[in-house]
């Protein structure tokens, strides 16, 4: 994406990520290492809800204009990511079927979630499968006062080279993702709330009238859902 041209990126593997929790906080996370703090944060949290900003970076170096807007997520594979600003896009996964909205264009890409997500950076904060499986995981060194780990994919057809990810407290912080082509995209996360309760129809998407409906790969219910 854009995060629908360069995060889809991350979450559709087209060329991802968020999702967290801040009012309960691990009792000795700020001890523990990135990874023992991703697993913890992935057993104890069933669903989130917060705010990213987002910048990528081409491989000379040059900024794309910053995003910024909300996500929420409740596993297992569902979850909203919506872009307030420069312009709106949005993202839902009910955990079936994920729905790329671009209000611009009036389109929306339909993929599978399987097909979508796969081996991508919204696997490691939205799926609940195991990380190593589709992953290679190591610790990497404290970086301004945050535990950072570094997720290389076993799989050739990610889309990315790797996947950093950065906690504090036992919450996701930070994620700089490289792409394929040398890109970094940046996400920082804040005013993170972790297992609240979220209305259903947060991850359910309608296609508005008139808007063109694009399906990737398997066939999609017909208008969204």
């Amino acid at each position: 994406m854009t995060f629908v041209s360069k995060t889809t990126a991350f979450l559709a593997r087209a060329a991802a990520g968020a999702g967290l929790a801040a009012a309960l906080a691990l009792p000795g996370a700020a001890l523990a290492g990135a990874i023992d703090q991703l697993h913890a944060f992935a057993s104890n949290t069933q669903s989130a809800r917060g705010s990213f900003s987002q910048v990528t970076r081409g491989a000379s170096g040059q900024a794309a204009p910053a995003q910024s807007g909300s996500f929420s997520f409740q596993r297992p594979g569902r979850f909203r990511w919506e872009v307030a600003k420069p312009y709106e896009q949005l993202i839902v996964s009910d955990g079936k079927q994920l729905y790329q909205y671009d209000p611009d264009l009036s389109q929306v890409t339909v993929r599978d979630v399987g097909q979508a997500i796969g081996s991508s950076p919204a696997q490691i904060l939205f799926g609940s499968g195991s990380l190593e499986q589709s992953f290679n995981v190591a610790e990497q060194p404290e970086r301004d006062g945050l535990q950072w780990l570094r997720a290389t994919p076993k799989t050739p057809d990610a889309g990315f080279s790797r996947v950093d990810i950065a906690f504090k407290d036992g919450l996701p912080a930070r994620l700089e993702l490289l792409d394929a082509f040398g890109q970094t995209t940046a996400i920082t996360f804040s005013g993170i709330a972790r297992n609240p309760q979220l209305p259903q129809d947060s991850f359910r998407f309608t296609a508005p009238a008139g808007v063109d409906v694009v399906r990737m790969g398997g066939q999609a219910p017909a208008g969204g859902r």
